[in-house]
C-alpha cells in the first residue's frame, strides 16, 4: 500500500537525522491507541501484517534522493546516503487482534523505529475503510471539496500547509487533495508535511520535530530539562534552520518557563497543537514582549484540529500582533463523507544510552489528550508543579 519511503511526515526524517547524530544507541517502544474505539473487522490483523511486510521492499530511489537533498540543503549528504540504505524491518512491529480490538507495538533502535508511526497509521485508516466496505464520495467531489476549501483560505489571506498523512482516508484521496491545493492555492498553499507528496507536486516539505523528541529527552535528562535540552540539541544539529519549536509536550506553561532568552531569539516561532489557540497566542505574545522581542518578527504555526471557522477566528485575533500560519490535517485528507478515524501511535518507553527502559509521557494542554503510564504522568506533574486536575 505504501508506494514510497518518502510517504511519511517530514519531521520524521529530520528527527531521524538528529537521532543518528546524537543518540545512535537509543531504543524506543511505541504503542497503538484506538481513541475512537473503532471496531476492527475479522482478519484485519492479517491484512495489516501483509501491508507492513510489503514495506520492507521499498527504498529511497535516486530521483527521491535528489529531490530531498536539493530541497533540504541544511541536511548533511551523509543522511541521504544513510536513508538510501535504510529498509523497514517488519520484525520490529508486533500485531495482535482479539475480536474487534487491535494492538500494534513497535520496538527497536530509535533511529530505525522512528519512521514507522505515520505510515502504519495511514495504512490502518485505509485498510479500515476498505475492509468495512465504507463508500466515500467520488474523486470529483473530493477534488471540489479541496478546491473550495483552499479558495476560501486564499480569500482569507492566510498561509496553509497540509498535515494530513497519518489519518488520511487513503493514498488516492491524499494525492488528489494535494494536487488541488497546489493547483488552486497560489499565495495560500505553502507545502505539505508529506515528503512524497511534496515531490510529486514540486512544493515544499513542511515540519520540524514532534513530541517524541522531547519525550525522549525527558527519559534521558529528566522532565525539568526536556524542553531546554531538546531545543538546544535541535539547534546544535540544524544551526538555526527548522526553527519552529513545539510547545505542548509538557504543557505550554512549562514550555515558556524553559524557553529562555537565547532559544526565544534563536527559534523563528512556536507550534500550537493543543488547548485554547487564542489563549496560547496571547501567552506567546507576552513571552516575546517580556524579552523585548517584537512578536511580529515571529510566527505561530497552529495545527490542532483546524477548520475554516477556527482558522478565521485565530487569524482575526492575531492580525497585526504576531505572524501566523496553519497546518491542516484530517480536515483536508479525510473529508470524504465518512467519519474520520481517531487513532494515534505514540512512544511509550525510551531506552537512552547505557540506561534502562523508562516510561515516557505527553502532557497536552488538554488533559484528555495526556498519554503515557499513569504513574509517570503523576510524577511528571509533581516535578513540573502542574496541578493534578490539569
Amino acid at each position: 500500500m505504501l508506494k514510497s519511503i518518502l510517504d511519511n511526515d517530514f519531521y520524521k526524517f529530520t528527527m531521524q537525522n538528529a537521532v543518528v547524530k546524537l543518540f545512535p544507541k537509543a531504543k524506543a517502544r511505541y504503542s497503538f491507541i484506538n481513541r475512537g474505539k473503532h471496531a476492527f473487522p475479522d482478519g484485519f490483523d492479517d491484512a495489516l501484517r501483509q501491508a507492513i511486510n510489503d514495506m520492507a521492499k521499498i527504498h529511497l530511489t535516486d530521483r527521491e534522493k535528489e529531490f530531498f537533498a536539493t530541497t533540504c540543503p541544511y541536511i548533511d549528504p551523509t543522511y541521504f546516503d544513510f536513508l538510501q540504505g535504510y529498509r523497514y524491518d517488519p520484525r520490529e512491529v508486533q500485531i495482535r487482534q482479539e475480536g474487534a480490538d487491535l494492538r500494534v507495538d513497535i520496538e527497536g533502535f530509535w533511529y530505525r523505529t522512528i519512521l514507522w508511526e505515520v505510515p502504519i497509521l495511514s495504512i490502518i485508516c485505509e485498510l479500515y475503510y476498505r475492509l468495512t466496505g465504507a463508500q466515500r464520495v467520488s474523486d470529483e467531489q473530493v477534488a471540489n471539496i479541496a478546491r473550495k476549501k483552499i479558495e476560501r483560505y486564499r480569500e482569507l489571506g492566510v498561509t496553509i500547509a497540509e498535515f494530513g498523512t497519518r489519518r488520511r482516508h487513503s493514498y488516492a484521496v491524499h494525492r488528489l487533495v494535494v494536487e488541488q491545493l497546489k493547483r488552486h492555492g497560489e499565495g495560500s498553499f505553502i507545502g505539505t508535511s508529506n515528503v512524497h507528496m511534496a515531490m510529486l507536486q514540486q512544493t515544499k516539505p513542511i515540519g520540524t520535530h514532534a513530541h517524541e523528541w522531547f519525550m525522549f529527552h525527558a527519559a534521558k535528562y529528566g522532565f525539568k530539562m526536556a524542553n531546554l535540552l531538546g531545543l538546544e540539541h535541535w539547534s546544535d544539529v540544524y544551526r538555526g534552520d527548522l526553527g519552529i519549536a513545539l510547545s505542548d509536550t509538557y504543557t505550554s506553561a512549562v514550555f515558556f518557563e524553559q524557553f529562555d532568552k537565547k532559544l526565544t531569539k534563536l527559534f523563528d516561532g512556536v507550534r500550537h497543537d493543543s488547548g485554547d489557540p487564542l489563549a496560547f497566542a496571547d501567552e506567546t505574545i507576552r513571552h516575546y514582549e517580556r524579552y523585548g522581542i517584537d512578536p511580529r518578527s515571529k510566527t505561530i504555526i497552529f495545527s490542532d484540529g483546524l477548520n475554516y471557522d477556527k482558522v478565521s477566528r485565530i487569524a482575526a485575533h492575531c492580525e497585526g500582533r504576531i505572524g501566523v500560519s496553519f497546518g491542516i490535517g484530517t480536515n483536508f485528507t479525510n473529508d470524504v463523507g465518512l467519519p474520520a478515524m481517531n487513532v494515534v501511535l505514540k512512544m511509550i518507553e525510551a531506552y537512552p544510552d547505557e540506561a534502562q527502559w523508562t516510561p515516557v509521557v505527553k502532557l497536552s494542554d488538554e488533559p484528555g489528550k495526556h498519554t503515557g503510564d499513569s504513574r509517570a504522568i503523576r510524577l511528571a506533574k509533581e516535578l513540573l508543579m502542574i496541578p493534578e486536575n490539569e
